[in-house]
């Protein structure tokens, strides 16, 4: 990247943050328009008390922020609404700092419900969890788009192998209750299924580029869709009501429409919404959106280095970049091609970029789980956009997709226990520790093959010594005898037919019949010095003892996959 390009980078990053709090909540674009339009505080006025309402969007992409802002200024003006139900089908908080997110709403007595996928990032809701004034749930997000489909077409429910045998099962654990004492259960034992309900929805709000003067919304030029479809359409079918934010008005165009005018109640105007952080709708960045100038290398080049600027993602070092050669090497050699993939955020990310650049790109197809599809699934601040993708579909469209199409899926995790369950949903006790299922429980539902990949020990230091690893100072165990709370669940994988790899540090484990299988080890650990001591489960090795991982693994040097033998070198 030149160094006017990285000059620009930094200087619209600058612009972004001391930007970033602005706001005009009284805009109203001139000219004729239709009735809809109006202020996001006019918008915000159409809130009753007590409604159940869902803004759209996942992480920085298509942020609601304008309505948002205005639904929380009328509170604290007015006191109301008061006593709403919120639901976020992704994670869109901020993390309690950057303005703007679904957290404008994680006020007491504004909200007293909030249902989502993952819940980590809204540390407004998780704070008034903990003192005991919110109710809180979370669903798999695939669900969760499907019951508001379902909604859009007069039903109520879906029912679903998805989340058997996990904590989302009543008849092994709680349910969609994350908080003690809550009014609702969202999920029902069906069978040997499971029946997923949502609150009836009555406000949906969302955030779109561009509207035309007639009403009309459209979504071209967008990082993501998500849920937008899905949730006018059910709130249209409940009787509710649709507020759309949008970046500007554009002239007509029949053939582009995305929602019809007669879907919508009211469009606010917001000229400073973004299509993702730090790019503003209205000078849209064209590599996440279809119409890109396909230059990949120039794109991802300039995603890394914003997310090394703002430091909100992790830095990779050498161990961690070996991992993610791991994955990889596992990935080619379990997965037939060509395939149709899903990768979650972390270090399911770093094996991505190992695929995309390795000779197997042509026989795989990226997707996330806002419904981009194809490309490279964008990283750190990113997530749930991707670089040049073929196209954007909804959130439900690409759960769908992924029950008959998709061959693995590449996630991270936070424990493994001896049966091969994961937990990637709770860190600890607190409620301002936990997570949420996020998409995980619906995609690994329908993939064929799921990898987890993590570091084997938390806080441990390992290091490179003439293309050996070496464990310089032991960890807190990542396997563990049981796991906090099982989000994954590794018998119903192995009823299902799947097959399931950890990849971990100290190399790759195969769920078996009988637990976990040591089949690759990291060059230069000893199994018994370095592994079986540092382990909290018991595991297995195969017959003729485990393969070490080719030295191109740990060092990168004539590093190249290869389909069914994986790397070289």
């Amino acid at each position: 990247m030149r160094v006017s390009e990285r000059i620009g980078l930094v200087g619209r990053i600058l612009w972004w943050r001391l930007n970033w709090e602005r706001r005009d909540l009284d805009y109203r674009p001139p000219g004729t328009l239709d009735p809809r339009f109006m202020t996001a505080r006019e918008a915000a006025a159409l809130v009753p008390d007590g409604a159940c309402c869902l803004s759209s969007g996942m992480a920085g992409n298509a942020r609601c922020s304008t309505l948002l802002w205005a639904i929380r200024e009328r509170f604290e003006r007015e006191g109301h609404p008061r006593g709403l139900t919120w639901i976020a089908v992704g994670g869109q908080g901020g993390r309690g700092r950057a303005p703007g997110s679904v957290e404008e709403v994680g006020l007491p007595g504004l909200l007293e419900r909030f249902v989502s996928g993952h819940v980590e990032t809204t540390k407004a809701m998780l704070a008034m969890a903990d003192a005991g004034r919110l109710e809180l749930h979370v669903m798999p997000q695939g669900e969760m788009c499907f019951a508001l489909e379902a909604q859009g077409q007069g039903g109520d429910a879906i029912e679903s192998r998805t989340g058997v045998g996990t904590f989302l099962d009543p008849r092994c654990g709680r349910g969609s209750p994350v908080t003690p004492g809550a009014q609702l259960q969202l999920i029902e034992p069906a069978g040997d299924k499971l029946r997923y309900r949502l609150p009836k929805l009555q406000v949906a709000v969302l955030a779109a580029p561009w509207a035309d003067a007639e009403g009309n919304v459209y979504f071209h030029d967008a990082a993501t869709i998500t849920e937008m479809r899905e949730a006018a359409r059910a709130a249209r079918a409940n009787g509710g009501r649709v507020l759309v934010t949008v970046a500007g008005i554009i002239p007509a165009d029949p053939a582009r429409i995305s929602l019809p005018a007669e879907l919508v109640d009211a469009i606010a105007v917001n000229p400073r919404q973004e299509q993702t952080i730090l790019s503003p709708q209205q000078g849209f960045l064209p590599l996440f959106t279809p119409d890109g100038d396909g230059d990949d290398a120039a794109a991802i080049e300039k995603l890394r280095f914003i997310n090394r600027f703002l430091k909100l993602t992790p830095v990779r070092g050498p161990i961690e970049c070996a991992l993610a050669r791991l994955g990889a090497h596992v990935f080619a050699q379990a997965v037939q091609p060509p395939a149709g993939v899903n990768i979650g955020v972390g270090f399911g990310e770093e094996v991505c970029r190992e695929l995309y650049q390795s000779p197997l790109r042509p026989d795989l197809t990226f997707t996330t789980e806002t419904g981009v599809y194809g490309g490279l699934p964008a990283p750190g601040i990113y997530f749930g956009a991707a670089v040049h993708p073929e196209r954007l579909e909804s959130s439900a469209w690409v759960f769908r997709h992924y029950q008959d199409h998709l061959d693995a899926t590449v996630l991270g995790f936070l424990e493994v226990d001896a049966t091969g369950n994961v937990n990637v949903s709770r860190r600890g006790p607190r409620f301002m520790d936990y997570v949420g299922p996020g998409g995980l429980p619906s995609i690994t539902a329908s993939a064929r093959t799921c990898l987890f990949v993590g570091t084997f020990m938390q806080g441990a230091k390992w290091a490179l010594e003439d293309g050996r690893m070496v464990l310089q100072q032991a960890g807190r165990p990542k396997l563990v005898d049981t796991v906090s709370e099982v989000t994954f669940s590794g018998r119903e994988a192995l009823k299902a037919g799947k097959q399931v790899w950890y990849v971990t540090t100290v190399g790759a484990f195969r769920l078996g019949a009988d637990g976990l299988v040591l089949e690759i080890v990291m060059p230069g650990l000893d199994v018994e010095r370095d592994i079986r001591p540092h382990c909290g489960l018991r595991f297995a090795l195969p017959e003729d003892g485990p393969q070490v991982a080719p030295a191109s693994v740990l060092t990168g040097e004539n590093y190249r996959l290869t389909w069914g033998t994986g790397a070289g070198g």
